[in-house]
């Protein structure tokens, strides 16, 4: 008789604590609190794209993006600005390891307090080397390029979204590669803070589900010790999910989210626990429309979405596209693309 009581208020607690978390999340109403464009006046580029961004503190922030005369283009180099709501930096050269075009920033601060920024080199997406920087004074001096691993081609280290430090201390790197028109998505792990790097296994894809080049460009969380997880962009109509129970080492066989996806990037940052927001484009077709920029909120660790708002609606040509997603006490920070011309920054209270 003890037991079973002990047992019924394990599972009214339990039940209990689910039930208020996931009441006081369906009670959100996010709310915009800063909705800008980063750039004034004319700029030195002609194009801008797959911005990411990190916090420094203090309000601070940073967003590094590609930018030149066209994506591909072997004038194309890694810009950088930095600063707070409505006082941004005038966007500088960051970075630009050779004429070559270079593509996809991802910004990455360490547990240590060290300021990485990792992105690719190379003519070709196929052929991509994945280069880093560091800085140990939040980004006002920089280390000297480096591969990330000497003499890969293909992409190794974070594709688009931000490293995800485990509960272990381990680094794990949502990472992608396209070849020929086939993609898949693994991790590249790391266990001594970004010294070396190992390759995980692709993910095991049915092809006649994934239809298409297939997934690209994961962003990752973990839920509770050891259970870490992933969505991802998909040519199937559909954001794609795979799950790991044993630290990232191994995933489960891809399967098919309700979410629409248009191929494009999304972005997942972890509020707290299984409260999740996600940042996409709800559009249902392989290369379709990029807008609107959409917000949506989970409180079961993804297994649906309660609370969804458009950031920006959009019309014909436009294309909010790339978002790079934060959560920062109480707030969601996030910028992406506008219409190739431009940075879009927005701060939403929670």
């Amino acid at each position: 008789m003890k037991n079973t009581l002990l047992l019924y208020f394990s599972f009214f607690v339990g039940m209990s604590h689910a039930f208020a978390q996931s009441a006081s999340v369906s009670k959100m109403v996010p709310e915009i609190e800063h909705f800008e464009l980063v750039f004034q006046g004319e700029m030195p580029f002609e194009q801008c794209h797959a911005s990411s961004i990190e916090a420094l503190g203090d309000g601070q922030y940073m967003m590094v993006w590609f930018a030149g005369t066209h994506e591909k283009n072997d004038d194309v180099g890694i810009w950088m600005a930095k600063g707070s709501p409505g006082n941004w930096s005038v966007p500088k050269l960051l970075v630009k390891v050779r004429n070559d075009a270079h593509w996809n920033p991802v910004l990455f601060q360490s547990p240590e307090g060290r300021l990485f920024l990792f992105f690719k080199v190379g003519k070709e997406i196929d052929d991509w080397e994945t280069w880093q920087i560091f800085s140990d004074d939040l980004g006002k001096t920089w280390s000297s390029p480096k591969e990330l691993v000497e003499g890969d081609r293909g992409g190794r280290g974070p594709v688009r979204n931000h490293i995800l430090v485990l509960s272990n201390g381990v680094w794990l790197a949502p990472a992608s590669i396209e070849k020929d028109k086939v993609w898949n998505a693994f991790v590249d792990v790391s266990e001594d803070k970004g010294e070396t790097w190992t390759k995980s296994d692709t993910l095991l894809l049915d092809r006649k589900l994934i239809t298409g080049e297939g997934v690209i460009q994961p962003s990752l969380w973990e839920s509770s010790t050891g259970n870490v997880h992933m969505l991802l962009r998909t040519s199937a109509g559909k954001i794609g999910r795979s799950d790991s129970f044993d630290y990232g080492r191994t995933w489960s066989v891809l399967s098919l989210t309700d979410l629409p996806n248009n191929n494009s990037g999304i972005d997942i940052a972890q509020i707290q626990g299984n409260t999740l927001a996600l940042a996409y484009n709800p559009v249902g077709k392989n290369w379709g429309p990029r807008y609107p920029m959409s917000l949506a909120i989970s409180t079961d660790n993804g297994k649906s979405w309660t609370v969804k708002m458009d950031i920006e609606e959009g019309e014909d040509d436009n294309e909010f596209s790339y978002p790079s997603l934060i959560y920062e006490e109480g707030y969601l920070v996030l910028c992406y693309t506008w219409n190739r011309t431009n940075i879009r920054f927005v701060k939403i209270r929670m």
